[in-house]
């Protein structure tokens, strides 16, 4: 419900402060007054865009403010979602720059225009004769109907079920689109697959086997090479090990002349031992060769197909081709698998759907055992409003189809006239009627379901009289459920509210400014009466205007 509202700097509003209660609030005024400032300052509270335009002074700032009461409303999830502070009065501002930039907060915290939209809806609905038209939507029947039958635990069992089947058959449509983009390649896949398979790649391959070539295709010039060294080393007389056993010879025979002498001594001792040590090495390396064309062939075969393969796949490398081998074994697999996949889920797509059926069959149950009492009740509150023979048709058909909110097609229909021809609401009904439709089916609505506050603007152009009490008592009975704002012009409704305000233009400092007062009791007669009989009130205006109120 809307506790406060502050207005600042708005159109002809310089500053306006107002408290409002809960039930029956009606506001009055004259024709310009400034009633719909009222509207358009709530409007931007819920969401609407703004405009300079609407700023009074555009060199300074407009601010709009709402308090709301919304412990009633189960909205603790949506600021969650939206991750706000939840308040159970929270506090809703809207502000317009001089520069036109816009900026929306729900409890100091900024927000966008469009969780500011997500959250009013949740808060005030709005409703003037030129927006009657959501009752001829299909949709906003189905909410009435739903009021009524109790099947909301049945609804949003099926909404989930609905929730689930489109993400089913979503990744059914996508494996399916998978499995025609890969059946196109996956031959040529699986012959590259096979390929690289084949190929029997090891990580780092190349360089072993680019070495073992090497050697194998270079086998006679080690062999003269090492047969040299092997020479030189061992020949008698000339070869370098009997050189140094001379050098080795003469040194230990002064050795003992010097410490010097000495250490050459033990380090021509050590060359001796090492070159012996390479001498064996030499023997080792020689006696191991042995040309093998075979291998060689074979070798030089393998490293054509890898280097083939490197440049047929654009690889850098040997460890690149087996990532490549696990990429298109992957995809070969899916591939294969694809089928299968499709086939797993289209099964599962069926057994939500048989469930779908089941709970579409009980929404649909109960949807049929409230029609009828809908129906009634809503054609009870037209005759009291005036229209004695409208009628309603309405049935129910399953389709085949899944739609939003079941498996239903709701024909709506309705006549004004005795033996009139059925028509659709919005082909059939005129402004005034579908106004008092309106109210009728919020009426009814407000009884079964919680509902935010409700503002009628002038819904009741065009009724008189008893009509008038009657709708009347219908805002006053919706009131007990929930706060309803009437903006109107009618004596019969305005005194019926719980509190009255008066929207009227003043002339301050040669400026026309719109202001917005709750009214006495002695002021309340007095406008109802001036609204009964004109400016000039006279004694039975008063006279009836304190009886309405009474």
């Amino acid at each position: 419900m809307l506790k406060g509202l502050s207005i600042k700097n708005f159109a002809l509003i310089e500053q306006l402060q107002v408290s409002f209660d809960s039930g029956l609030i009606t506001i009055t005024g004259e024709t310009g007054a400034g009633k719909s400032l009222l509207l358009g300052a709530l409007g931007l509270l819920l969401g609407k865009r703004a405009d300079l335009n609407s700023v009074k002074d555009s060199s300074q700032k407009c601010v709009i403010e709402g308090v709301f009461s919304v412990a009633k409303y189960n909205l603790k999830s949506f600021f969650e979602k939206e991750e706000l502070d939840y308040e159970d009065e929270t506090i809703i501002r809207r502000e317009i720059l001089p520069s036109g930039k816009s900026r929306a907060f729900i409890n100091d915290t900024p927000v966008t225009l469009q969780s500011l939209a997500s959250l009013g809806v949740r808060l005030i609905d709005i409703h003037s004769q030129h927006q009657t038209l959501e009752v001829t939507t299909n949709d906003f029947q189905f909410e009435v109907l739903d009021a009524l039958s109790g099947a909301d635990r049945e609804i949003e069992s099926y909404k989930r079920g609905l929730k689930l089947l489109k993400e089913k058959e979503k990744e059914v449509h996508t494996l399916i689109a998978s499995q025609e983009e890969f059946t196109k390649e996956y031959e040529y896949n699986a012959f590259l697959l096979k390929e690289l398979k084949e190929a029997k790649l090891k990580p780092d391959e190349l360089e072993e086997l680019e070495t073992q070539y090497e050697r194998l295709n270079n086998i006679e010039e080690i062999q003269e090479r090492l047969s040299g060294s092997i020479a030189i080393v061992s020949s008698e007389e000339v070869g370098v090990s009997d050189q140094l056993n001379t050098i080795k010879a003469n040194l230990s025979k002064i050795e003992s002349y010097s410490g010097s002498l000495k250490e050459l001594s033990g380090r021509i001792d050590s060359v001796y031992i090492e070159l012996e040590d390479i001498y064996a090495s030499l023997r080792d390396e020689f006696d191991k060769l042995e040309a093998d064309p075979q291998q060689l062939q074979a070798a030089s075969e393998r490293l054509q197909l890898l280097h083939n393969l490197q440049i047929k796949h654009n690889a850098s490398g040997i460890n690149e081709l087996i990532s490549l081998t696990e990429v298109l074994q992957e995809k070969v697999a899916k591939t294969e698998s694809l089928t299968e996949d499709i086939e797993k889920i289209k099964e599962e797509i069926l057994v939500v759907q048989a469930q779908l059926d089941k709970v579409a069959e009980k929404i649909h149950e109960k949807r049929n055992k409230a029609l009828p009492k809908l129906i009634k009740e809503l054609e009870d509150i037209l005759k009291a409003l005036g229209m004695s023979n409208a009628t309603f048709q309405a049935s129910l058909e399953l389709q085949d189809k899944y739609l939003t909110n079941g498996k239903e097609l709701l024909t709506f229909l309705f006549s004004a006239n005795k033996g009139g021809a059925f028509g659709e609401l919005k082909k059939v009904a005129s402004g005034g009627e579908l106004s008092r439709i309106m109210i009728a089916i919020k009426s009814i609505l407000s009884r079964y379901a919680q509902l935010p506050t409700i503002i009628f603007d002038e819904i009741d152009t065009g009724v008189s009289g008893e009509i008038a009490h009657k709708m009347a008592d219908l805002m006053m009975n919706m009131s007990k459920n929930l706060q309803v704002f009437s903006i109107t012009h009618l004596p019969q409704i305005a005194a019926k509210g719980q509190s009255h305000y008066k929207v009227y233009k003043e002339d301050l400092n040669n400026s026309t400014i719109t202001q917005l007062k709750l009214l006495s009791k002695e002021e309340r007669i007095r406008e109802i009466a001036e609204m009964i009989g004109g400016k000039d009130i006279s004694d039975s205006a008063l006279t009836h205007a304190k009886a309405l109120i009474q």
